[in-house]
């Protein structure tokens, strides 16, 4: 797949509206790039699945994983004044919240903006601005001056989801990506160049791609797949958190523009060290960035799939995104294209006897 090709797909992807349980738009963006390289389904979760071209059937199977929902918000109630009450899909901070551009779903299916709003500084009390933003004060303004006109003008309903409303960008010159949900629309994307780009080549395994769904609300989506794929070993991508800006020198582990990040162990999921060992060092071989790294908190759909099937060797493709779980994100093209040269070189490399030497 060229540069190019593969760009507007991210774009694509990215810009779909699909928080955790709302992921039609994104599966509607993903289709026309699996269909070229597989038989696709989805289930009745809106799941995923890409079967590649010269699957046998009786090969070891390796499960190419990533999750389709993004973080974002769902409409609690509305009030009087015509503004929304929200929840949070997903972990947010919550003073990361306001003064942000967001879609609300209509009851016709559009997406109509609104504004994140709290209370102005003119408005406050002494206490109420020392005081730390809580989410109960936080509203959306879509311009309704009553709860009628949002009900019956707007179109807004109890129950619909709210997402960010950003639109992807890239910028050749210094090669970054800025958008909404990286996490991890930037792995559905990275499964589909996978694909593409071993299209003509032969392997000794089967390969099933996975866009799984509701990771942001407890790794749903992934118990289903791992269950209806079964897989042998899996490679999950994720748009890990980048801590370059965050965090002490002596301490970055996943820094953009230095490769993808190869987690040890997190918070739901000790990496299989035979098989975490062997893809670090095939990068270094192969002359493919990584950086590896060890996490005391987070956790991916590898917690789902690991403990599916009598336990399945995972391995994290991390793609490095700043400020996941905003509303915007920044990533390194050249971060995404080595994260699909190192899944590439491990797919091409498997077969029974390696796979069932982890």
């Amino acid at each position: 797949m060229e540069k190019s090709t593969a760009l507007e797909m991210i774009a694509a992807i990215s810009n779909a509206n699909g928080v955790s349980g709302f992921e039609d738009e994104v599966v509607s963006a993903i289709l026309p790039y699996a269909k070229q390289v597989g038989e696709t389904t989805v289930d009745r979760m809106r799941n995923t699945f890409i079967h590649r071209t010269g699957n046998t059937g009786a090969r070891p199977v390796v499960q190419l994983d990533a999750h389709s929902d993004e973080v974002g918000f769902m409409v609690q109630a509305i009030c009087p004044n015509g503004t929304l009450r929200i929840i949070p899909i997903g972990g947010w901070v919550t003073s990361n919240i306001p003064a942000h551009i967001v879609r609300v779903r209509t009851r016709d299916g559009q997406y109509i903006p609104g504004l994140t709003a709290s209370k102005p500084p003119h408005f406050m009390t002494e206490a109420e601005r020392k005081a730390p933003l809580e989410m109960n004060n936080i509203t959306v303004d879509v311009g309704a001056t009553s709860a009628e006109e949002a009900i019956h003008d707007y179109g807004i309903r109890i129950g619909e989801p709210v997402v960010p409303d950003v639109t992807f960008t890239y910028n050749e010159k210094t090669d970054l990506m800025i958008g909404k949900a990286f996490d991890c629309r930037a792995g559905c994307s990275a499964i589909l160049k996978t694909l593409h780009d071993l299209k003509d080549e032969t392997l000794n395994v089967d390969v099933v791609g996975a866009c799984a769904t509701q990771e942001e609300v407890g790794c749903r989506g992934a118990v289903v797949t791992a269950n209806t794929i079964n897989p042998d070993i899996a490679i999950v991508f994720e748009g890990c958190p980048a801590d370059d800006t965050v965090v002490e020198k002596y301490m970055v582990q996943t820094a953009i523009k230095h490769g993808p990040m190869l987690r040890h162990i997190d918070a739901k999921m000790i990496t299989n060290p035979h098989y975490q060992r062997y893809a670090l060092d095939l990068a270094e071989e192969l002359g493919i960035p990584v950086q590896d790294s060890v996490r005391s908190g987070g956790a991916t759909n590898g917690s789902a799939i690991h403990l599916s099937n009598k336990g399945v060797p995972v391995i994290v493709i991390g793609i490095p995104v700043r400020y996941i779980h905003t509303h915007y994100g920044i990533a390194a093209y050249s971060d995404f294209e080595n994260s699909v040269k190192l899944a590439c070189a491990l797919l091409k490399r498997f077969d029974k006897e390696l796979i069932y030497s982890f």
